[in-house]
């Protein structure tokens, strides 16, 4: 089971003004930029986020149904900040893999302790 509802609903009010900023800057970490679906503002939220060859792969360690991810799917494209730059990315694609075959081993192992296999791959445009 992914990592709570009530744990992203504290994330969100007390932790991810300051991730936004920190984050930016960790390796494997980073911000995605996307609108909401029914009031059009834009929202910044922090992921674990993976380099693939053509794209990125997110884990969804708070599961599929969360605010971002829907939105994401909605739009089908957003934008990602890591390391001080940004992309863009578009044809978002969700899927299960309980191997967790896209993450390097040390994020495997991690993502096998919270039993997160739900992830999110995503192209650059």
């Amino acid at each position: 089971m992914p990592i709570p509802k009530v744990v992203a609903q504290l994330n969100r009010v007390a932790f991810n003004r300051l991730n936004r900023h920190v984050l930016l800057w960790v390796p494997g970490f980073g911000v995605i930029v996307h609108r909401g679906r029914r009031s059009g503002r834009t929202f910044r939220t922090p992921v674990w986020v993976f380099r693939t060859a053509d794209g990125y792969l997110f884990a969804l360690v708070y599961g599929q149904d969360t605010d971002w991810v829907k939105n994401v799917l909605a739009a089908g494209q957003c934008k990602l900040q890591e390391r001080g730059r940004t992309v863009r990315l578009a044809e978002p694609r969700l899927y299960r893999d309980e191997e967790r075959r896209g993450v390097r081993p040390v994020e495997r192992q991690l993502l096998r302790l919270i039993d997160v296999d739900r992830f999110l791959t995503m192209t650059v445009r």
